[in-house]
């Protein structure tokens, strides 16, 4: 970066800047943890048995002790994409009503947990179902290792509760199922060609705002080799939103054939393993009992409440922690 020439070539650069600030975003709290560690050592030295002291440097260490988890879990994440942004999708399963509003709930809890985390989170489609809820929905999770981290959201997502569309209180059981794709940028290849796309023009459905519901804006863009369809209506303008579909086309086509290599290489070592529809990841169980279990890792609590809040670290954690081969 000190050249005189660095700024010549936009792209090199840009892809050198992005590569300094992954790797300030691993070095950085690792040398605060460290100087943080070397307070905390001096002070204990010079509390002579001073309880305020030792209760403040007790805090302080447990503090340190969840910054310092994190940091390991940073060092799980070495995928080529885990430090992209993510686009995720959900969408309602069978039950009508009940797993729309299943859809709206987890999408809560995403926003949630973006939130905590500092992530930008952009609206990029949704369809709002007949009643009540979402049947389908895709966002952008703009931030460090987005990818990363939320790739282990992907699958079935199973609730159990009373449910509150129904009047005689009976438990009902819903399902969504939950994408997660890297968004890819541009250098990676990605050959598309024109005459394999057919766009659609619409005026944008759900909840108003600039240019929404008053100008053929929303753009469909179908992949007609492969069947994909992606669409966005939520930018301001039929460009933007053609240019978002784009992205998460190419994200789509490049997701598509790393999956068929990796289900090459299966084939050819007979163990490939293929998630159902229905065959759950996750149950989050709120009648007769409180409880989320994992049932991949078996990682579960009680709170409930918690996790629809967002508190999704012991899912994640559990699921980068598990051997590769599970």
């Amino acid at each position: 970066m000190a050249q005189p020439n660095f700024w010549d070539d936009q792209t090199n650069s840009n892809k050198l800047m992005q590569e300094l600030k992954q790797l300030k975003s691993t070095i950085e709290p690792y040398q605060k943890s460290l100087e943080k560690l070397k307070e905390l050592r001096d002070l204990a030295e010079i509390s002579a048995g001073d309880q305020e002291y030792l209760k403040q440097i007790e805090t302080e260490l447990v503090s340190l002790q969840r910054d310092v988890s994190l940091l390991e879990v940073q060092t799980l994440l070495g995928g080529p994409f885990d430090h992209n942004n993510a686009i995720l999708s959900i969408n309602a399963g069978a039950g009508g009503t009940e797993s729309c509003d299943w859809v709206s709930m987890l999408l809560r809890m995403y926003t949630r947990w973006a939130d905590e985390k500092r992530f930008k989170f952009k609206m990029v489609d949704m369809l709002t179902g007949e009643e009540a809820g979402v049947k389908n929905v895709t966002v952008r999770i703009e931030g460090e290792m987005a990818y990363g981290l939320l790739k282990s959201e992907k699958g079935v997502h199973r609730l159990v509760r009373i449910s509150p569309f129904d009047s005689n209180k009976r438990r009902h059981t819903s399902f969504a199922s939950v994408d997660v794709i890297p968004e890819i940028s541009d250098d990676v290849e990605i050959e598309i060609s024109p005459s394999d796309l057919r766009i659609d023009i619409y005026r944008s459905s759900g909840p108003g705002g600039q240019s929404v519901n008053t100008t053929d804006s929303a753009v469909r863009i179908t992949h007609v080799p492969t069947g994909i369809v992606v669409q966005c209506q939520n930018e301001r303008s039929q460009l933007q939103n053609r240019q978002t579909a784009m992205k998460i086309l190419r994200a789509r086509l490049y997701e598509k054939r790393l999956k068929e290599k990796e289900d090459r290489l299966a084939k050819e070592y007979g163990e490939k393993q293929k998630i159902e529809w229905g065959s759950q990841i996750r149950s989050y169980v709120m009648h007769p009992y409180s409880m989320v279990k994992d049932h991949r890792t078996d990682a579960e609590t009680g709170n409930v409440t918690a996790v629809m809040d967002g508190d999704l670290e012991m899912f994640i954690e559990a699921y980068l922690r598990q051997p590769p081969n599970k």
